[in-house]
């Protein structure tokens, strides 16, 4: 679990959060306009998305150690290329190979690792993960890149990134991380097994969890459900974190308290990441998700009217407990749903979902304010949609494989 969940935390270079620190600087020292950056931004997080489904099959063929180490090392590279990056060519290349390896390979072999320890106490190690991972990622990563950009400059920053990468996440993932327990005689949640032969028999019939096939998985009601609703949770906090620094400066606040708020949403993240983590075991999943996107657009519309420190903490309280909703039931919703056996194939092809929300999301922000000079349509549309998807997901349930639902 501290391996896989450091793996979570250094995919916080290829976050959205993070790179909303570096989106100034390039647009000014590249003279790029906002709705450029915004369409590349867009372009490479797609592209590089769609690879998604191969990465998934590699790590169930290969393994999470193998993987791990192969993504951390190209992502480290990827980085550096970054800080060297010279005209709009070079930084839609740039995009694709981070958001491709950052945001999403390392984060699903990370995720996947863990998962496949767990079962009845998935929710709780997930929360417990996920709480680290707000805190350090989200709430340090933005002030630490915002302090690099301050004294040394934004090709710095993301070369000391990519160098992290390359010297401490490889190797740490090369020595810690293992696949699933059964290859070692293990039983999920720790219960040591005396045979060998009883490792193999837990592995095709264990009888705390069912395993899915991902083309069964896609047959599912709820599958399409959690997927989509993932998907557009992701886009609106993309495009809303892809662009709150302009969003604060239209309204008056400087770029770092900008940066700042990321404090108080990690907090927040964190706290709900754990109660997320531990209802998750004991709540049906579909009514977790709906509070989350019934919270997801309370912070949108507050995202309206920042007039001060007392707005802006509020505004990132509310923020922050919606992204604990979303990160921790976008980690346990599928194993929970589908089993382990295939998990890194589907967790391969509902992040193709996510990317393609993550992708879309700060266009219609960057493309609207070139336009009208505001954020506030956008703002109120995707608050409308997020109250339509939280109700409209209280309809589904927890798939049933005899009944082919």
């Amino acid at each position: 679990m501290a391996a896989g969940t450091l793996g979570m935390i250094m995919t916080s270079p290829g976050q959205t959060y993070t790179e909303s620190i570096f989106i100034e600087s390039l647009i000014a020292d590249l003279s790029l306009s906002r709705s450029l950056v915004s369409t590349l931004y867009s372009l490479g997080t797609l592209v590089g998305g769609f690879s998604l489904p191969y990465w998934g099959q590699q790590v169930d063929r290969h393994g999470t150690r193998k993987m791990v180490t192969i993504v951390s090392i190209l992502f480290g590279l990827s980085l550096i290329f970054m800080g060297f990056v010279q005209n709009p060519l070079m930084v839609g290349l740039g995009f694709v190979l981070i958001r491709m390896l950052g945001q999403g390979s390392l984060g699903l072999v990370s995720q996947t690792t863990i998962n496949q320890w767990w079962v009845r106490k998935r929710g709780l190690i997930m929360g417990i993960s996920g709480l680290m991972m707000a805190l350090i990622g989200m709430g340090g990563f933005p002030s630490l890149v915002h302090w690099l950009i301050s004294i040394l400059d934004w090709r710095a920053a993301y070369v000391i990134l990519g160098l992290v990468l390359l010297l401490i996440m490889a190797p740490i993932g090369f020595i810690f991380f293992r696949n699933r327990p059964e290859d070692y005689h293990l039983q999920p949640d720790g219960i040591v097994l005396d045979e060998p032969e009883t490792s193999q028999h837990m592995l095709t019939e264990n009888p705390i969890e069912i395993n899915w096939t991902l083309k069964e998985a896609r047959h599912t009601r709820a599958f399409w459900i959690f997927g989509l609703s993932l998907s557009f949770y992701v886009l609106a906090v993309t495009g809303l974190t892809f662009h709150i620094v302009s969003i604060f400066q239209t309204q008056g606040l400087d770029s770092s308290l900008a940066a700042s708020v990321f404090l108080p949403i990690a907090i927040t993240a964190a706290l709900s990441n754990m109660l997320v983590g531990y209802l998750s075991d004991r709540m049906p999943l579909q009514v977790l998700l709906s509070i989350g996107l019934l919270l997801l657009s309370a912070a949108l519309m507050t995202a309206q009217w920042l007039q001060g420190t007392g707005s802006v903490l509020i505004f990132g309280i509310i923020f922050g407990i919606s992204n604990g909703f979303a990160r921790t039931l976008g980690s346990v919703v599928w194993p929970a749903f589908y089993g382990r056996q295939h998990l890194g194939s589907i967790y391969g092809f509902t992040a193709v979902l996510t990317v393609i929300g993550a992708a879309i999301g700060p266009l219609p922000f960057g493309i609207v304010y070139d336009l009208i000079g505001s954020y506030t349509p956008v703002l109120w549309v995707t608050a409308i949609i997020s109250v339509f998807l939280g109700l409209g997901s209280l309809s589904t349930h927890k798939p049933r494989k005899d009944q082919g639902e």
